[in-house]
């Protein structure tokens, strides 16, 4: 009884990650194909619903399952926080899964407009379901954007590991998935030129199979013909596994337990409160 239990606590925490991450892919795939293939928008509108997507999906999954929504944050979990190892694969699955339907969904959604903008389904609108060095028209090889991608997820992860410590000045549980859109938001404003900052290897691998078995045969590749899907897989876990190993070294080791009491000027106090 106690192993089916699990086992249908698992299948709950699944369903909830394919669900969070379907919900990121839904409205950041979706941005950028109305940006570069209808031009509508531009690189601030990208930035904007790649983190309103997190903040979503983050809502409907955190109750459940955590709302990891990438097996890079998963694997970093396991390795830092005591996370289950016997959970990485599973999630993971259920996250590639998810940022598969969806990408799939925009794709039905937005076939005209992408069949219009790029006939050949070329590289020239690649990038809307999958990223590229440089977004495909920058001097930016493939070792720059594997450079790229793990500085980028080092930072993710360090800053999700600062907003989720609850003995660190985390804003409060409701709160918490909008800052981190903000994070994401401001990721992609900053580290967006290299690498289209992925940052999340579901989300870019599960879009980039999708594109693949709808017509773009070169979604494998980049720009340069050379075979790139694997930087947005294996950088973004190495970032994340620095990013996090950061977090432990230069601050969680030195925060305070989290029954101790506040001390008096690094933090608001009760006496404090109300005063000029």
């Amino acid at each position: 009884m106690a192993e089916r239990l699990k086992s249908r606590g698992l299948v709950g925490e699944m369903a909830a990650e394919f669900a969070g991450t379907m919900i990121l892919i839904l409205f950041g795939v979706a941005v950028v194909a109305q940006v570069a293939a209808a031009g509508i928008g531009d690189h601030d509108s990208i930035a904007w619903a790649w983190g309103l997507g997190v903040t979503l999906g983050v809502y409907v999954a955190a109750r459940t399952s955590g709302a990891h929504l990438n097996p890079a944050v998963t694997i970093a979990l396991a390795a830092f926080k005591g996370f289950s190892w016997r959970k990485v694969l599973p999630y993971s699955l259920a996250q590639t899964a998810g940022a598969f339907v969806a990408a799939l969904i925009v794709r039905f959604n937005y076939s005209e407009v992408l069949q219009k903008a790029d006939p050949g389904l070329t590289i020239k609108t690649q990038g809307v379901f999958s990223t590229l060095p440089g977004n495909g028209t920058l001097p930016i090889g493939t070792w720059g954007a594997f450079r790229d991608q793990v500085i980028g997820t080092a930072i993710l992860l360090l800053l999700i590991l600062a907003v989720s410590d609850v003995r660190n000045s985390a804003p409060m549980a409701n709160l918490a998935p909008f800052v981190v859109g903000l994070v994401v938001v401001a990721i992609g404003m900053a580290w967006g030129t290299n690498a289209g900052y992925a940052i999340n290897p579901a989300r870019d691998f599960g879009p980039r199979l999708a594109s693949y078995l709808t017509g773009y045969e070169t979604a494998w590749q980049d720009q340069y013909g050379q075979l790139y899907f694997w930087v947005p897989i294996v950088a973004p876990v190495i970032g994340a596994l620095i990013g996090a190993f950061l977090y432990q070294v230069l601050v969680a080791r030195f925060l305070p337990p989290e029954d101790a009491p506040p001390e008096v000027g690094r933090v608001p106090s009760d006496e404090g409160a109300g005063t000029a």
